[in-house]
């Protein structure tokens, strides 16, 4: 069977068992910072899992696509080298939200394994684990599935403490928790490798194929176990592993998922040896890259991009290995559309942004060695010793995507060697940084534990009478508040916007006779809304009754610049292209700041566009129009999802200017397009590689910044002397003046270096047959010094020549061996000593080196001592 018949026959087989089919979703976990990418099926659930949301089903079936190259689960280094690791992965599941149970998970299972008008796989083929202590699981298997007892292999607590099993899975250190029951396949017993649990396990014989996962425990921070009152199901098959077993192959690379990709990845790089371990770490890091450009993921220096760059940029090292020094990766991007395009549209549909990002990244990943070398370069000319420390061998490599054995190579030239261990030490503090940003140190027992949610009527009103369902006090549930608390109030109903979406939550008060609650912030957990802030006067208990009152200008501020958002957004993908997605966003009753993808700085003429583009659209006072429906046909009217964002089955459409802007969004908005007022742009910055940020104001705080500006340039004006439309004139005309003054003191300089070179020559000195010169300069700055120590190489001929000067509290130095005394003395070596004596440092080349110190003081002993310290070194 083909990979792709193996996934539609895994979906439509569950769905014959009652379960939904539930897309796959995006590769960024919607509203969940403790994960860097989603890493398995059961991602998208989580919530779900956890008790936060409710779903229109109680079965569901997914093929989810899954990255593991960053945080917790990281194979980035495994890839290419094992015959399973990948960065890049659909994980077959089927989900059960407290309907079924270990019975049906492993009936289920099993039949669609086994069956023969499903997979058919030989039932002699497959073994199974369980956790020891799981009597049910193990009669389940035993006396209802048929399996021979010697087939069931109990694993205990093997990872150190209770439940710490590889057969006892976990959420996180608290949370929903439960055995597992793992199903292995025997690929025969001419390959290496034991059952598990034994020894031999790590060998590649016995492979795990599917993880039935039964959550049936809470577990709390104190470690104890309860019971779940609705146990649920959570499994997971690797599709690429599963083909491999009906492909009847070995290795996931030999299945037709990666056979095309192979041999494509050959073609682009000429690489004849099909069996090149570099060809498979191209053939799936083509896959990642694809994956996470299509879901917003652009490469950077931080977080998920920098994830991204690291997996491009290994691809590209490959690539180089097998000689190729111009842009390849890229290619792929056609080849991989071809192979999953059927099953994943959007390779198709943006393939060209595909394209253009991996070759931006090759091209500058191109620069950046040129990069490192300078950086490299000043390393060693500031460097003591002849160890290059192994932090910048790191930053090297980290920052520049520079190869250690490169800056080895370059090293071992000028007789250097590198600190491997400072390296390694580097490196490991890098990796420790990277489980952290994926660690999950969430502690959900100590979730708000609330049946139903808030309802939200703020919408259409800014006050409503409230009533108060908890009350949260420094975390703890308590039933009553005093004044001056500062606590949490929780609402059957509000009219506060809780933050979401970029946008802030509301502001206002909490009322009752002789009681008030000043709400400084609101947010969402679950389904019901945090109302945070300080209760000024009198107290408040769970049951009362509250009058909610919103700040109303703070409320509408905030929707004219939420609005505006919308409106900047359909004009950036307008103007810019529809590569244009959101990033991110801030939306508050000050300012707008909205991030997008976008793999260059926007042109002045463009932004100027875009502004006016917003301002046309307030100036036609269009309705702002909402409405509810289901995420199809919101699909259907054009809607945009915005990044980031996780929604139910039922979504809120916003459409602005006759279909200018349609988007999804749950924020709060102005009823006409006018109410806006006047939109300004007010800067546009990168913030990452391949990732824009533009900052605007609306309304009162826009037409504030238009006044602060023709302020600036009355004011300029008046210090130029010339009226307000002539201060562009009137600078051009400074500008110019101050250019030609530069470059009359630049030439000036210049003469007075030729003219001190000619006037020093005569006070160099004779030591051992060379001629040396170490004197101080006045008024001149460390170019100038460079420039004379040529000169004076020239001039004197075989000479050793070091130039000092005063720069405020520091001493610049600069000196130089001619090429022909370089076999007795080196400037480098000069450099450390002269420095050295100054409380400084500095380092170069044999035949120029430069440094400093701040010992400005000891400048005429130092000078002084360098004729002996000369005649030392050539001796």
């Amino acid at each position: 069977m083909k990979s792709a018949e193996i996934r539609d026959a895994f979906l439509k087989f569950f769905e014959s068992k009652g379960h939904t089919i539930v897309p796959s979703s995006s590769l960024i976990p919607g509203n969940d910072p403790t994960l860097l990418f989603t890493n398995a099926g059961m991602v998208p659930f989580k919530d779900v899992f956890l008790g936060d949301e409710k779903r229109p089903y109680s079965r569901a079936v997914s093929s989810q696509r899954c990255v593991r190259a960053g945080g917790k689960h990281n194979d980035l280094e495994n890839v290419g080298y094992t015959a399973r690791h990948h960065t890049f992965f659909e994980m077959l599941g089927n989900f059960s939200f407290g309907d079924y149970f270990k019975r049906d998970a492993i009936l289920f299972a099993w039949e669609f394994l086994t069956a023969p008008h499903s997979l058919n796989i030989p039932t002699e083929k497959l073994w199974v684990t369980i956790y020891a202590e799981d009597d049910e699981a193990f009669d389940i298997w035993h006396k209802e599935v048929g399996l021979a007892s010697e087939r069931i292999i109990r694993i205990g607590d093997n990872k150190g403490g209770k439940y710490n099993s590889d057969n006892f899975w976990a959420m996180g250190d608290t949370g929903p928790c439960g055995p597992s029951s793992e199903i292995f396949y025997d690929h025969g017993a001419d390959v290496a490798g034991g059952l598990p649990g034994t020894p031999e396990e790590d060998g590649d014989r016995y492979i795990e194929i599917w993880n039935l996962v039964f959550m049936q425990f809470n577990r709390m921070a104190d470690g104890t176990m309860k019971a779940l009152p609705k146990p649920s199901v959570d499994t997971g098959m690797g599709l690429e592993r599963i083909s491999a077993v009906m492909q009847q192959v070995h290795s996931n690379y030999e299945i037709d998922l990666f056979q095309s990709l192979l041999k494509a990845t050959a073609d682009v790089t000429q690489c004849s040896d099909m069996a090149n371990q570099s060809l498979r770490v191209i053939a799936d890091h083509i896959r990642s890259c694809a994956f996470l450009i299509i879901d917003g993921v652009m490469p950077s220096n931080e977080g998920r991009g920098y994830v991204l760059r690291r997996i491009m940029r290994r691809a590209i090292r490959h690539g180089n290995k097998l000689g190729q020094q111009k842009p390849f990766f890229h290619k792929l991007a056609a080849a991989l559309a071809d192979e999953m395009g059927d099953a994943y549209p959007e390779l198709r549909a943006k393939g060209a942004q595909i394209t253009k990002a991996i070759l931006a990244e090759e091209e500058q990943f191109a620069k950046t060695l040129d990069k490192g070398l300078s950086v490299l370069e000043s390393a060693l000319e500031s460097m003591a010793g002849d160890t290059i420390d192994g932090d910048t061998v790191f930053t090297l490599y980290d920052t520049y995507g520079f190869p250690v054995d490169l800056t080895a190579d370059i090293a071992r030239e000028r007789g250097l060697q590198l600190d491997m261990d400072g390296y390694e030490s580097a490196m490991d503090a890098q990796r420790q940084r990277a489980r952290a940003a994926g660690s999950f140190k969430v502690d959900y027992s100590a979730s708000l534990q609330l049946d139903g949610q808030t309802e939200f009527t703020g919408y259409r009103d800014l006050q409503s009478n409230c009533r108060v369902v908890a009350l949260l006090k420094e975390g703890e549930s308590v039933n009553q508040l005093s004044a001056g608390d500062r606590a949490v109030i929780v609402l059957e109903q509000t009219p506060f916007y809780a933050e979401s979406g970029g946008q802030v939550g509301d502001t206002g008060y909490l009322r009752a006779p002789g009681m008030t609650f000043e709400v400084q912030d609101c947010t969402k957990q679950g389904g019901h809304h945090l109302h945070i802030g300080v209760l000024h006067e009198g107290s408040v208990s769970v049951g009362d009754n509250l009058h909610g009152e919103v700040d109303p200008d703070v409320r509408q501020a905030t929707a004219l610049n939420h609005s505006a958002t919308h409106l900047l957004h359909a004009a950036l993908r307008q103007v810019l292209g529809e590569h244009v997605t959101q990033k991110g966003s801030l939306v508050d009753a000050e300012r707008l700041r909205f991030d997008f993808s976008h793999p260059e700085a926007v042109q002045p003429a463009q932004l100027k566009i875009i502004e006016q583009l917003v301002n046309a659209q307030v100036r036609l006072n269009s309705d702002v129009t909402t409405d509810v429906c289901d995420m199809e046909t919101a699909k259907a009217k054009g809607a945009m999802a915005l990044f980031g964002e996780k929604y139910g089955d039922s979504v809120r459409v916003l459409t602005m200017g006759a279909g200018f802007s349609v988007e999804l969004c749950g924020g709060t908005h102005v009823q006409r397009t006018g109410e806006i007022g006047l939109f300004r742009i007010v800067a546009e910055t990168g913030i990452a590689s391949g990732v824009r940020r533009i900052e605007a104001v609306t309304g009162a705080a826009a037409l504030a910044q238009v006044e602060h500006q023709t302020d600036l340039i009355v004011n300029l004006a008046g210090l130029l002397k010339t009226g307000a439309d002539q201060v562009q004139e009137k600078t051009e005309q400074l500008l110019n003046s101050h250019k030609t003054l530069e470059k009359e003191l630049a030439a000036a300089k210049a003469k007075l270096a030729t003219l001190a070179s000619g006037d020093l020559i005569s006070q160099a000195v004779d030591v051992q047959g060379l001629k040396l010169l170490a004197v101080q300069l006045e008024g001149v700055d460390s170019k100038s010094l460079r420039d004379t120590v040529d000169q004076l190489k020239n001039k004197l001929g075989t000479a050793v020549v070091l130039l000092a000067t005063v720069e405020g509290d520091k001493v610049a130095l600069v000196a130089g061996v001619t090429k022909d005394a370089t076999a007795r003395v080196k400037a480098g070596d000069l450099m450390r000593h002269a420095a050295g004596l100054l409380g400084g440092k500095g380092g170069g080349r044999p035949d120029m080196a430069q440094g400093g110190g701040s010992d400005v003081a000891a400048l005429p002993a130092m000078l002084a001592s360098i004729p002996e310290w000369l005649a030392q070194q050539l001796r």
